[in-house]
This record gives structure tokens, sequence and C-alpha cells, in this order.
């Protein structure tokens, strides 16, 4: 099956959710028997139900315009990206300096695979994080699995 790529899909819907206090973080086509697009969404303070539902409402129209898989059936799903989404564009590493981020590494650092602490800084290569007061690392991205916000679960 054809379709239009993730970036256009994604440029044309931000556009259109952007205004709803909303961002689209990202798009993901799946074909097969049940072809389906899913739109991940993020919002200040979460996102829940409604605010999917009203994503979906929003875009349902616009895209059956745009046409995405060229007159081709697919099903509209709207999602949150759920609490330990990973990071994958520049947007999502800049909107989380200062902030405290989870990174799971290839490599260990001092004998650990997995650290958290502040992002100090992202240069596209790179990420700078600050553990604790003695031990800050600039982390090569070739060297991680997975960098995600950090969630407390207490």
């Amino acid at each position: 099956m054809k379709v239009k790529s993730n970036a256009e899909i994604l440029e044309f819907l931000r556009e259109i959710v952007n205004p709803l206090g909303v961002s689209v973080v990202e798009v993901e086509f799946k074909q097969g028997k049940n072809p389906s697009l899913t739109v991940f969404i993020n919002k200040e303070g979460g996102v829940d139900l409604d605010t999917c539902e009203l994503v979906h409402n929003a875009i349902n129209e616009p895209l059956d315009q745009l046409d995405p898989t060229f007159g081709l059936a697919y099903t509209l799903n709207v999602s949150s990206l759920g609490v330990d989404w990973p990071f994958k564009t520049d947007e999502h590493f800049i909107s989380h300096i200062g902030k405290k981020v989870e990174v799971k590494l290839i490599n260990s650092i001092r004998g650990k695979k997995m650290l958290d602490g502040e992002l100090l800084s992202y240069d596209g290569k790179s990420i700078t994080l600050k553990v604790d007061a003695k031990n800050t690392y600039t982390i090569d991205l070739k060297n991680t699995v997975k960098v995600n916000e950090y969630v407390d679960f207490d």
C-alpha cells in the first residue's frame, strides 16, 4: 500500500492540532490486513480520553482530504505516547532540557547501563546528563538504547 510520508502527515496535522493546545509528536502507519494510522499526541498536564476524542474529531475530515493512503481504507487511531515514550526528535530532547530523564545505555558507564538525572544539553549527537552533584556525563547518542522522561512512581 502506498502512503504519504510520515513527515508530510505530521506537518499537516500539527497545523490543525496545535491551536487546540495539543502537540502531535509522531505518526505511525501500519500496513497489513487492517491498515491503521496512529497519531501520537501530548499535552501539558497529560492526555486523557477526552483529549484523544477531541483530536480525532478535529483531524478525521481533514485527513480524508489529505488522503494519506491514496484512496485506500484505514483505521484512524489517536493515542497518548505513554509515560515512558522514547525521545526520537530534536524537539523531544530540547523540550526536556532542565528536566529529569532516564537513559538506557548500550555500553555501561562506571558499571551502569541505566542512568537518570537532569538533562543539561543536547546537540544532535550527544546529551549531557547531570546524575548528581559530583557526576556529569556527556553521552554519545549512539551509545543509547532509549532516552525518556523520568517517571517517579512513588
